[in-house]
Parts: C-alpha cells; sequence; structure tokens
C-alpha cells in the first residue's frame, strides 16, 4: 500500500518569532500612551502648535465674505419671460385650442413648463421657446425676453 501522507509525515520545528505592528502615530498621541511613557522613563515629544485652539484663519488667505462674492458674481435675480411673450404664447394657445396640458405634451415638457412662461416666472430656454414657435406657429425669441 502507498503512503497516503508521503509529503505531510515530517514536522517543521524551526521557531516562528511574531512581530508586534509598530504602533500608529495616534495611537502616540492618546493621553494614555503618553503617561505610560512618561512613567516609563521613555522620551516624550511635546510641540507646541502656535495657533492651537483659536479659531483664527491664517494670514495668507484673505478674508472674503461668501455673501459680497455672490454678490460680485452672480446677478441678483434672473432674467424671466418677457410680457410681450407671455401674452403672445397665450394668445396663440388659445387661438389653436389648446390647453396648457396639450401643448406642454406637443412640445414635449411638463405642464408645469408652460405653465411658468405664461404666468412670466419662467427663465426664457431658447429650445422650449423654439419648439413652442413650431407648434404655435408663432415667433417668440426675438422679442424682448426679460423683464
Amino acid at each position: 500500500m502507498p503512503n497516503r501522507f508521503a509529503g505531510l509525515a515530517t514536522q517543521d520545528w524551526n521557531p516562528i518569532v511574531l512581530n508586534k505592528p509598530k504602533p500608529k502615530a495616534q495611537d502616540l498621541r492618546d493621553p494614555k500612551a503618553v503617561n505610560k511613557a512618561l512613567r516609563t522613563g521613555a522620551q516624550v515629544e511635546t510641540v507646541k502648535k502656535h495657533t492651537a485652539g483659536q479659531n483664527k484663519k491664517t494670514a495668507a488667505a484673505p478674508v472674503v465674505d461668501a455673501r459680497k462674492l455672490d454678490a460680485a458674481a452672480e446677478p441678483a435675480s434672473l432674467e424671466r419671460v418677457a410680457t410681450e411673450v407671455r401674452q403672445a404664447i397665450q394668445k396663440a394657445r388659445i387661438e389653436k385650442k389648446l390647453s396648457q396640458a396639450e401643448l406642454a405634451k406637443q412640445i414635449n415638457e411638463r405642464t408645469q413648463v408652460v405653465q411658468e412662461y405664461e404666468n412670466g416666472k419662467a427663465v426664457p430656454n431658447q429650445v422650449v421657446l423654439g419648439k413652442m414657435e413650431k407648434v404655435l406657429g408663432v415667433k417668440l425669441r426675438g422679442k424682448a425676453n426679460h423683464k
């Protein structure tokens, strides 16, 4: 009969040395670890940071008020649909005997979009105005698009 445990019959009696992992920096800053090092007489290094515990910004970065920055970069209010455009949309839609929902379906937009254009709450979008021009047969983009 052949031996089943041909490769496993011998044992390895060489010693294995397991090393502890080095302590992490966060563990070294732990107050318990610092006190233990002080008790055992190990060397402990302390560093005083000049702005520690204070809520001060660095002098290198200039302080800028976020509200002032927004006001300078962006207009206070966005342009809305002009009264002439609103009225032209309503008039053409009524002449074609379309409801707002039907017009919205034909231009592949939500009903709310048509409502916002007719109420003057929408920010003019040239693509949407172009779709409305095709369906209603009225020129909308050449008129003033803001109040």
